[in-house]
């Protein structure tokens, strides 16, 4: 009787045990899960906030001068952060979790409209800015869209006036479906659009500077390069 009792005991405290790991992993993973959901939400809400902030700046460009225009400046300076953030939760929850396509679809939205308004700035001061367009696809059928990627980063890394603007060629977005259809993209990814060239494939990053378009960057990253040499030079003879 007391051997059974015994057992019974110890029954019961294993069954106590594992019903509290079982709770406290239930109680984790909510936790954890919850917290990426607020992450997200938060992205979304600071996405739709630029959106807004975006349109009162097309407003504010109608009235400032020139001068009171800060060129890149002027636009939304949270686009690079935001793709990091958005490329990670892509990564962590996968392309097809509806809270990150939901993300993708406002990020798209702010880049069409930061472009946009990059295109007003250009009208209006008479400039000209060097911005590349670049689809690619997460279907798994885009073998060197992530090395793609990789080139663009170094190349932004390399000139911080150049805007490059990412678009998931199959996202399921009117705005994006429509900037292809201007551009006239073809659905031969990776694909960017520099100027008035489409290419299309893998393209390195001496390919693309080799380009006439990416002249003015080289040009004002050699003369910062060559003022800066003078500069400390003098320095040093003093």
């Amino acid at each position: 009787m007391n051997k059974n009792l015994i057992n019974w005991k110890k029954y019961a405290y294993s069954f106590g045990i594992t019903a509290a790991i079982f709770v406290t992993a239930i109680y984790i993973s909510n936790f954890f899960g919850q917290k990426k959901i607020d992450e997200i939400r938060s992205i979304q809400d600071k996405i739709a906030i630029d959106i807004l902030s975006s349109e009162t700046q097309f407003a504010l460009l109608e009235q400032a001068s020139c001068e009171d225009v800060g060129g890149a400046s002027a636009l939304s300076s949270e686009l690079e952060n935001l793709e990091n953030k958005l490329s990670f939760t892509e990564r962590d929850r996968g392309s097809n979790d509806p809270e990150v396509i939901t993300l993708k679809r406002y990020y798209s939205l702010l880049e069409i409209k930061d472009y946009l308004l990059l295109q007003k700035i250009s009208q209006k001061c008479k400039t000209t800015p060097v911005t590349i367009i670049y689809f690619y696809s997460n279907k798994g059928d885009c073998s060197d869209c992530t090395k793609m990627g990789y080139v663009l980063t170094k190349l932004r890394e390399t000139y911080p006036a150049l805007r490059v603007y990412s678009f998931d060629y199959n996202i399921d977005l009117s705005a994006v479906q429509t900037l292809i259809g201007v551009k006239n993209v073809k659905n031969e990814l990776p694909a960017i659009v520099i100027g008035n060239k489409n290419l299309y494939g893998f393209q390195s990053v001496e390919a693309i500077e080799a380009l006439p378009e990416l002249k003015p960057l080289k040009d004002a990253l050699m003369a910062s390069s060559t003022t800066k040499k003078m500069q400390n030079a003098t320095s040093t003879g003093r």
